[in-house]
């Protein structure tokens, strides 16, 4: 055997220990899809005794939308050695894992908390950075571009020394980085180091990425998952509303007749007898009846809206002359407060009727030992557009506070005559008119704001 033959021996048996122990990584990085734990073992493979590579290790990966590197694991030599081998025959077949217990040690360091609040702006400035995320390939604090550089201050305020960045890339793309220092270590960084650390990055960057693009992936099936389930659940509460629509229909019908006959009955009977008494109840009930069945019906039924120009105070004004006997026996002052503005809407002066028919008649029903009724009409600029505003404000002491969030649900009532569907289809009215509807508590009762596009 030659003298050149017996030299060559140390470097063939360093090359098999680099590519053995890349082997091993690779196997590592393919063990698992959990982005968090991948973070962990790709920095405490590279950092553990038994690598003999580096001292400390920091993963920053690249937020897209905000274009920073955000730093998301520092790991350090103290904390590597929970490294647990795994599995197959011979050092080839083995792989590295990590439990939660070292993984939890691993993040609650002060070094790792350092490094969490780290955001690297890649703004073009730094060229330590440029060349990362630009020109994707590996870079030296001690190379001639850093010596004059503090843009990548951060780094170094975490490294305190000579510290290599490596580029992650996956798909042409750097989605991060891994920065390695030896702090204490005595040995230094050598070129074959580097060599070693940039086809760990690149093998790293791909099982990052694989890591990722299963997260979102995750992320996308979860969603259809929940979509299908509202889908399913829309279907089911159609064909309840559609039999609740057919219901409402057919027993309408008999609720006439029972009431016609009721009444004929009451106009019949004595003032002071029993009968009469009972007769007054079946009468009254089928008139709360009836009108349940005809908020069920309006509320199943597709709306048609016929479009003209409305005035709002005119609208107003036609509800609150309908509602006069009610203020009258209620004790209700009632204030309309226009600022001689003439608001005019495009929409269904009937259907608008309704909505505000339904406040109106909402805030007597809280105001039964009397009280003051205020509407409001102005303007307002939304999104650079002016719309016209409707206050309508009483004095009957407001919605509880946890049941505001509910009030436009369909069947959600706290009255024990209501349906539940009066705010729902005045909601649905609104928002047809391309308009929005909201409540909300003052310090003497509830207010409801509806805001329509304006006419000009």
């Amino acid at each position: 055997m030659g003298t050149d033959d017996i030299s060559q021996h140390p470097e063939t048996d360093r090359r098999l220990s680099e590519l053995t122990l890349l082997y091993q990584f690779s196997n590592t990085l393919l063990s698992t899809i959990r982005i968090n734990k991948l973070a962990h073992l790709v920095l405490t493979a590279i950092t553990t005794p038994s690598s003999n590579l580096f001292e400390r290790a920091i993963l920053f990966l690249r937020n897209e939308k905000t274009d920073v590197l955000q730093g998301m694991v520092g790991v350090t030599r103290q904390l590597s050695e929970g490294l647990q081998i795994i599995g197959g025959h011979g050092t080839l077949g083995t792989r590295w894992d990590i439990g939660d217990a070292i993984i939890e040690q691993q993040r609650s360091t002060e070094f790792c908390s350092q490094v969490r609040l780290t955001r690297i702006e890649i703004d073009g400035i730094c060229p330590l950075i440029n060349k990362i995320v630009i020109e994707r390939t590996l870079c030296r604090s001690d190379d001639a571009l850093c010596q004059e550089c503090t843009a990548c201050r951060f780094i170094k305020q975490l490294c305190n020394g000579l510290f290599v960045a490596a580029p992650l890339v996956a798909r042409e793309t750097t989605i991060g980085m891994i920065v390695v220092d030896n702090q204490t270590f005595t040995r230094d960084i050598t070129d074959d180091d580097l060599n070693f650390l940039q086809l760990f990055a690149n093998q790293a960057g791909m099982a990052i990425e694989n890591s990722m693009l299963y997260t979102r992936l995750e992320d996308a099936h979860l969603n259809l998952k929940d979509a299908r389930e509202r889908l399913v659940h829309g279907e089911r509460l159609a064909a309840i509303g559609e039999m609740a629509a057919n219901l409402a229909h057919e027993l309408k019908n008999p609720l006439v007749t029972i009431g016609g006959f009721a009444g004929r009955l009451l106009k019949a009977l004595p003032a002071d007898s029993r009968e009469h008494h009972y007769a007054d109840t079946v009468v009254s009930e089928v008139c709360r009846l009836e009108k349940m069945l005809a908020e069920i019906l309006a509320f199943s039924r597709k709306p048609t809206i016929c479009f003209c120009n409305c005035d709002l105070e005119e609208i107003i004004r036609d509800c609150l002359a309908g509602c006069a006997a009610t203020f009258e026996d209620q004790n209700i002052a009632v204030a309309l407060q226009s600022n001689d503005l003439h608001l005019t809407v495009s929409g269904d002066a009937n259907q608008l009727k309704q909505v505000f028919i339904n406040l109106i008649l909402n805030a007597s029903d809280a105001m039964q030992g009397g009280g003051k009724l205020t509407i409001t009409l102005g303007e307002r600029f939304i999104k650079n557009k002016v719309s016209a505003v409707v206050t309508v404000e009483d004095s009957g002491g407001g919605v509880p506070q946890n049941l505001l969030p509910q009030i436009f649900s369909p069947f959600f009532t706290t009255k024990y005559h209501g349906t539940g569907l009066g705010l729902a289809i005045a909601n649905r009215i609104i928002v047809n008119h391309f308009g929005t509807i909201e409540a909300h508590n003052s310090e003497t009762g509830a207010v409801f704001t509806i805001t329509l596009p304006l006419l000009k």
